[in-house]
């Protein structure tokens, strides 16, 4: 038998060591970006406030002195830069690319950020999507990032599976709402992520109840919490839950995130700090 060159992908013997040799599909950052924890936000379907969660937790976290930053893959369906109010237009120089920075900070980059017009349709293919979310990480300069949460597609699709691939994920976060429907959902990217070997880290309820302004009495309009269960059944640390507050879809629409008060995802907030 020859000896071993250590190169494993020009050897044609099928030895154990080859056996144990996974693919590394991880993309390098920019030479210049400095990112220290990588937190995607991920939900079974649309419509469960995966956007909002994404913005809330980049505010918490900013709001307790850490510098962090929104990197949007939601390629097709971006709705970051409305949220923070960002009608600015990203800039790159020889270097790369510069995110834009929100009234507070918090560095952002979103496909909005390039287009003309906001309302610009974004008709492209998968892999094309993919690379541009790759590009998104390898071509834009973060600088001195504690967090970095990445707002993802809803599924579990081309996207979803270029992120868990390409970027050094630190553990996600599962975004839900209370309906049966949407509880079986979540088992599906519970599965993806545990297939391939990314932490689950928390899951936060939207839409949980209705606090009632007048009798301060909590109504379940989508249904009974799930959330407990799900977090027993598969074995999820930290949880939270969010309310059905129209203020806090006005602050969106308004992009006025920054400025919204609530301690709603506190505990998925001190689990990122102690990560």
């Amino acid at each position: 038998m020859s000896e071993c060159g250590s190169n494993c992908s020009s050897c044609s013997s099928n030895c154990a060591v080859k056996k144990d040799t996974k693919p590394n599909f991880l993309v390098q950052p920019h030479e210049l970006s400095n990112i220290k924890k990588v937190i995607g936000v991920v939900s079974g379907k649309g419509g469960v406030g995966k956007s909002l969660i994404t913005s809330l937790l980049a505010v918490s976290l900013n709001r307790r002195g850490f510098n962090t930053a929104i990197l949007d893959a939601d390629i097709t369906g971006p709705s970051i830069p409305k949220a923070f109010g960002i009608k600015d237009r990203a800039r790159g120089n020889e270097l790369g690319l510069m995110p834009v920075k929100s009234k507070t900070g918090i560095d952002i980059m979103s496909i909005n950020l390039l287009l003309q017009d906001e309302t610009d349709p974004v008709v492209w293919r998968g892999p094309v999507i993919a690379g541009t979310v790759r590009q998104f990480w390898s071509d834009v300069i973060w600088s001195n990032v504690d967090y970095m949460f990445v707002d993802m597609p809803p599924g579990t699709g081309d996207v979803v599976l270029t992120v868990f691939q390409s970027l050094p994920l630190d553990g996600i976060i599962i975004v839900t709402s209370p309906q049966e429907l949407v509880s079986m959902i979540v088992g599906k990217a519970v599965k993806m992520a545990r297939m391939m070997n990314i932490p689950i880290l928390g899951v936060v309820e939207n839409m949980s109840y209705f606090l009632c302004p007048d009798c301060n009495r909590e109504y379940q309009i989508f249904g009974e919490s799930k959330l407990q269960e799900i977090a027993e059944k598969y074995e999820i640390a930290a949880y939270a839950r969010l309310p059905i507050n129209p203020k806090l879809a006005a602050a969106c629409d308004k992009g006025m995130i920054e400025l919204f008060d609530g301690d709603w995802l506190e505990p998925i907030a001190d689990l990122l700090i102690s990560i």
